[in-house]
């Protein structure tokens, strides 16, 4: 059985985010020797809330409740560049790991209590 809200799916999509978030800034952490390697990021607010409109589509033929669409990645601008053409700064890399993964927790406390308004919700009448 699957229990399935408006909330809890939108929380899913946040968490995907956040995981991509962090795999990202991992990536760039393990690029910073990497002669020519250019900086790798996404806005995460802007992801999300082109997530849940996606979600909100759903019901007219939009993606699955389950799918993430394409986030859209690129190169970051205003980073240092080094004489070998990597931009990395892992200043930078460690704070968005640090968002990333209060972001992730965050998503998870949402997430479990969303989940035990449902439970309250399904035990209702046995009290």
């Amino acid at each position: 059985m699957e229990l399935a809200t408006p909330v809890a799916d939108a929380l899913n999509r946040f968490l995907d985010l956040s995981s991509l978030e962090l795999k990202t800034t991992a990536q760039n952490m393990a690029n910073i020797d990497t002669p020519g390697y250019r900086t790798v990021g996404f806005d995460f607010a802007s992801e999300m809330r082109r997530s849940l409109d996606s979600l909100n589509q759903q019901g007219s033929g939009g993606e699955a409740a389950g799918s993430l669409p394409a986030v859209q990645a690129g190169p970051v601008d205003g980073l240092l560049e080094r004489p070998d053409g990597n931009n990395v700064s892992m200043d930078r890399e460690g704070m968005k790991m640090a968002e990333a993964q209060l972001q992730f927790r965050t998503g998870v406390e949402l997430l479990k209590h969303e989940f035990t308004r449902v439970l309250d919700a399904i035990h209702e009448d046995q009290k």
